[in-house]
């Protein structure tokens, strides 16, 4: 088997550029950074809606997480990308009730200037199978 697998799922969105949704090595999932298209219409659908970007960007990438046999609960590092820091607290509480596990995972929250297709939110996250 090779030291790296490809994880592919038809339930997130194809990639919009040259990279995989996700990276099985060794004992550890390395999820692509998620943003709000619907993998049934291949769109966005809520664009500028932040409640609603987020929900679809973390049912996104736990698609990616089970197609790569991980859960929730494996999760050991989230990266938050906002194209506004004041946006924060919205995405804190819809991504402590999604996360709402004993032990959350390690996170980063960085504020940048712009995101692909114009979207508010996007993560990304590493999960240790254990």
């Amino acid at each position: 088997m090779s030291p790296k697998q490809v994880i592919k799922t038809s339930k997130a969105p194809d990639p919009v550029g040259p990279y995989n949704q996700a990276i099985k090595a060794g004992d550890f999932i390395y999820c692509s950074g998620q943003i709000a298209i619907d993998p049934a219409l291949n769109e966005i659908t809520c664009l500028g809606e932040i409640e609603k970007e987020t929900i679809q960007v973390l049912k996104n990438l736990e698609a990616v997480l089970e197609a790569g046999g991980a859960k929730i609960e494996d999760v050991i590092k989230t990266t938050i990308y906002l194209t506004d820091l004041n946006n924060f607290q919205i995405v804190n509480k819809i991504y402590s009730d999604f996360f709402n596990i004993e032990n959350p995972p390690a996170r980063a929250c960085v504020g940048v200037s712009s995101l692909p297709k114009g979207v508010l939110v996007e993560i990304d996250c590493v999960a240790f199978l254990n």
